[in-house]
């Protein structure tokens, strides 16, 4: 029986988000050609923290090569010689195989726990970072997107073959954002205007180079080649939200919808599932309607009025499923949910209705009538199957 390539997960951390990395590296996987292990070293290299999983990586094959049968020896197999599995009988591609295989079992990066002169002091804690200690993070994390050729599409890039593709990174960000002198980065000139308009204006700008070339010439440096903003932009949201989140700053970058790679309101993980549900099984014509909705409601800016404009767009949507919810769910419930927009100062602002509740109720409505809407989704759904 052969045996498989062994991978020892316990010795690699996650700089990536799980998923990015398994589609990333099932995309290479299913790929051929002299170019393979390259796209995996690159990968390796960036989304794995240190050198030792590309060293492994290479070592695969150098030991196969050390480790063959001697010619000359015996016409039977030793019982140490190594055997590599089934397939193509590459051994690289069967560690990166498993090493894909198991990526759940790969561990995150994690900041280190605190160390005895912190555990003895009694002021020590964790707090929510101060604007300078964000921005310099923002820094920090733009300088290494760039490092690994992420802004090379926007941005060209140097060589000592000549620039003619080079552009001046602070006049394409003047023509996005409409702000001249972004660039260089420069946190301590920065309001807050500036500082989440770059948020938001290099989530879509990134883009990430799934191959990398050494230009030998002059020792010119890498050279980056086949961009996908897809990659890029996740990566870059799942760092900057973590960023964001770590600094008690409670906006994140959408992930979907009319405001995609746009600051929203911070809604938890079961919040955004229903946002992503909603849109996903949403019919044309009635989607627009709910991603207007949603864009109103979540916005870092919203105020009162646009999410009794968000509630009522989604109001409108189940006015015309009434029959599907009366059928499906009875006649009472059905009356109960359209009672609290007609009764509350929400829907048609007549006199006698109730206007004295808290702001907390207009989050509460919005988000049981977009479950309702995606309820109504799954019931078409079905009735269609």
């Amino acid at each position: 029986m052969m045996n498989a390539v062994r991978v020892d997960v316990d010795a690699y951390e996650l700089l990536w988000p799980t998923t990015l990395f398994i589609t990333e590296g099932e995309r290479i996987a299913r790929s051929s050609g002299g170019q393979w292990s390259d796209r995996v070293t690159w990968l390796l290299t960036e989304a794995l923290s240190g050198t030792t999983a590309m060293a492994d990586f290479e070592d695969v094959a150098n030991l196969k090569k050390s480790q063959q049968v001697d010619p000359w020896a015996s016409a039977a197999p030793s019982r140490t010689t190594p055997t590599w599995g089934t397939g193509d009988g590459n051994p690289q591609r069967e560690w990166f195989t498993e090493l894909l295989s198991r990526a759940n079992e790969l561990r995150h990066v994690a900041a280190p726990r605190p160390y005895w002169p912190q555990r003895r002091s009694e002021s020590f804690a964790r707090m929510p970072g101060k604007p300078a200690d964000v921005h310099q993070e923002f820094v920090r994390i733009i300088t290494e997107f760039e490092g690994n050729g992420y802004l090379v599409e926007a941005f060209g890039e140097r060589c000592v073959d000549g620039d003619e593709d080079l552009l001046d990174p602070a006049e394409v960000i003047d023509r996005r954002l409409g702000i001249a002198g972004l660039w260089p980065l420069t946190p301590a000139k920065w309001d807050e205007d500036d500082f989440y308009g770059l948020v938001e204006v290099f989530h879509d700008m990134v883009s990430r180079p799934r191959r990398r070339w050494f230009h030998s010439f002059s020792m010119c440096g890498w050279h980056y080649i086949e961009f996908h903003a897809v990659p890029g932009r996740t990566l870059y949201r799942w760092k900057i939200n973590q960023m964001l989140s770590s600094a008690g700053i409670e906006y994140e970058l959408a992930a979907e919808g009319k405001d995609f790679g746009r600051l929203v309101a911070v809604t938890d993980d079961a919040r955004s599932h229903l946002v992503h549900q909603v849109l996903h099984l949403s019919t044309p014509g009635v989607k627009e309607r709910v991603e207007h909705a949603i864009v109103l409601f979540r916005s870092r800016s919203a105020s009162s009025e646009s999410k009794r404009s968000a509630i009522v767009t989604l109001a409108g949507v189940l006015e015309e499923r009434r029959q599907l919810i009366r059928d499906d769910i009875g006649k009472p419930d059905e009356g109960a949910l359209f009672e609290i927009a007609n009764r509350y100062d929400l829907r048609h602002r007549r006199t006698g209705q109730h206007g004295d509740y808290d702001a907390a109720f207009l989050d509460w409505i919005f988000w049981w009538y977009l479950a309702t809407v995606e309820l109504t989704n799954r019931l078409i759904v079905a009735r269609t199957a």
